[in-house]
């Protein structure tokens, strides 16, 4: 088939994801690749007649392949950070990226995170090798003699991808990653000097994420038909979960027995952690109960129908999310919300509720002789206490947003 027929820049990213699991998988399946888990190679779709798609996410949806299949289509999870597959030849390079990925391994970012990092800086280089000829990043910092050129040689590798990145949020990420490895390079002493330092501060506008406000809260929560879409609504907007999260979530995640319920995963973005269930406790039994009805239910909250997934991914659940807020007719701004938007909500009510917390910590702070409630608050309320007066601040908060269309 030619790429023509595909019509490749008509297609939203939901398509484009769709396109995936509809025709890419199951060739890819055909072919004896897992196509949930393994990322096709570039060559790989162009020998295949898909080589659009790159065009595509790049020029109609401000992302690069690799992030598309990470980030769209959740694909990539299961590649070791021992054995990265680095998109150039050049083996000192890729000694000194494995020990810096050893190193990061040993805090706290969790795997998918530096997958995401290891995606972008490979596209950096394979750029840098591109332009250059070689991918030999650390023998070009060794003496400061050469900045001026190597400064010169990244800023050309900056340009390419400033034409590559539409988003503005992605520029940031691939800086931030790039300027890093620079510094760990120079800290560890294999560098004399950062080129990222002196330049490529890229003329992008300042970051503004809007969130959903109470009352759009409210009317996705009266637009809900059912316990499912109910669920989706809290766990982005009440809990803050990240889509993926709350796309995976299992009962084994789920502690309602204590004291104060909440929910704990043993790999979040930064880490371990655990997420305090302020609200919404009831539909969360009631959607545990209706699975427990369904023959071979495996415990995730929101299971596949597809029987190659246990779960569903994150995208499914932002279309899902979409589809309530088209229905309830919320926009931010003129667009349908996604669901980061709604995550957003959840750490603007977080802010209020520590502002609530230290304005009544006010009057103490008086009595005590200090002009500053933060003292008090850090100093002299112990652990459970400061989480007990968030927990109470933060459940009048979401109160007023879930339950103001149930008093309209």
């Amino acid at each position: 088939m030619s790429e023509q027929t595909y019509n490749w820049s008509r297609k939203s990213l939901d398509e484009l994801v769709e396109f995936y699991e509809h025709e890419i998988a199951p060739e890819r399946r055909r072919e004896g690749y897992d196509p949930n888990q393994e990322v096709p190679s570039y060559q790989w779709l162009v020998d295949h007649g898909y080589s659009g798609l790159q065009y595509a996410v790049r020029e109609h949806h401000g992302t690069t392949l690799s992030e598309f299949f990470e980030q769209a289509v959740g694909l990539g999870d299961d590649i070791s950070a021992d054995n990265p597959s680095w998109p150039i030849d050049n083996e000192q390079t890729i000694e000194y990226l494995e020990q810096y990925f050893r190193s990061q391994q040993r805090g706290s970012a969790a795997e998918s995170t530096l997958q995401s990092k290891r995606s972008r800086l490979g596209q950096f280089l394979r750029h840098y090798e591109g332009l250059h000829g070689t991918a030999a990043i650390v023998s070009r910092i060794t003496d400061v003699t050469d900045q001026p050129k190597e400064i010169q040689r990244v800023t050309a590798v900056f340009d390419v991808l400033d034409t590559e990145l539409e988003s503005n949020d992605s520029k940031r990420r691939y800086r931030s990653d790039i300027d890093d490895l620079y510094s760990w390079l120079v800290d560890r002493g294999y560098g004399a000097f950062n080129p990222v330092r002196y330049d490529h501060e890229w003329d992008v506008a300042k970051r503004d994420n809007p969130a959903l406000a109470p009352a759009q809260v409210g009317s996705l929560v009266a637009a809900a038909e059912d316990t499912e879409e109910q669920l989706i609504v809290l766990g982005l907007c009440a809990w803050g979960l990240r889509r993926s999260e709350l796309a995976s979530l299992h009962t084994a995640n789920v502690e309602l027995q204590a004291d104060s319920p909440y929910l704990t995963f043993d790999t979040r973005k930064n880490g371990p952690g655990t997420v305090a269930l302020i609200y919404g406790q009831d539909v969360l039994r009631d959607r545990m109960a209706q699975l427990s009805d369904c023959e071979e239910w495996g415990g995730y909250l929101f299971p596949s129908p597809d029987a190659r997934r246990e779960h569903v991914t994150g995208e499914t659940l932002n279309r899902r999310f979409k589809s309530t807020a088209a229905r309830a007719d919320v926009r931010v701004r003129g667009e349908r919300p996604t669901s980061k938007m709604g995550r957003r909500f959840w750490y603007s009510a977080y802010a209020d509720a520590v502002e609530t917390v230290i304005d009544r910590l006010q009057s103490v702070a008086h009595e005590q002789g200090s002009s500053d409630p933060m003292v008090v608050f850090r100093n002299y309320l112990s652990e459970e206490k400061r989480r007990e007066y968030l927990r109470d601040a933060m459940y009048d908060r979401l109160a007023a947003a879930f339950e103001r269309e149930a008093e309209l």
